[in-house]
């Protein structure tokens, strides 16, 4: 099989495969629904939603309706700022990693410091007020605002734009998610 061919062949799976993880069941908790698969080598997006390509094994989480109008927050917010689709990816990403896309209030003895909402920005680290960064818009707009002072970002791997602005103890957690999160960009920009 020729080498275009064979990629013809694979594009259209990929295809396939993304339409069937859409069309599946939600499931109540996204947190116990995590999938783990080795890294697509046929992408569907542009080389605007995945310049890099993936980076090492995907995690993929089905979502709920909170999930899905926190997505579309974050894409609304996106493109307010007037950044695009690529700072919503990674945007999408960060979230996922940091909160499974749920805007999470204080978590008592499970709280990391003081961090909270989908990004889990924290109060003492000037973020932004409980108020504010519980809100999906503003907490958007402090992390793009972030990754805009980030010389370079678009041209970076997601995991390192993400974790320049972020300050993860676990900075490479964030790659896991890019494929979900260009995926998800994809099925809801125009929308």
């Amino acid at each position: 099989m020729n080498t275009i061919l064979r990629k013809s062949v694979l594009g259209i799976a990929g295809l396939a495969f993304t339409g069937g993880v859409f069309a599946g069941p939600v499931a109540a908790h996204a947190a116990d629904t995590t999938a783990h698969a080795k890294p697509v080598t046929a992408t569907v997006q542009s080389d605007k939603l995945i310049p890099h390509g993936v980076q090492g094994d995907q995690s993929r989480i089905d979502l709920n309706d909170e999930q899905t109008k926190n997505v579309k927050a974050i894409i609304a917010a996106t493109k307010k700022a007037g950044m695009d689709e690529r700072a919503a990816v990674v945007s999408i990403a960060t979230a996922l990693q940091e909160s499974k896309l749920e805007n999470l209030g204080h978590l008592g003895d499970r709280n990391d410091h003081d961090s909270q909402g989908l990004f889990q920005q924290r109060p003492s680290s000037g973020w932004g007020t409980v108020e504010q960064i519980t809100d999906p818009e503003y907490s958007t707009t402090a992390f793009l605002k972030g990754l805009k002072q980030v010389d370079g970002w678009q041209d970076m791997p997601l995991t390192k734009a993400a974790q320049t602005v972020q300050v993860s103890a676990y900075p490479d957690h964030y790659a896991q998610w890019e494929q979900q999160a260009a995926d998800l960009v994809a099925q809801h920009w125009n929308s």
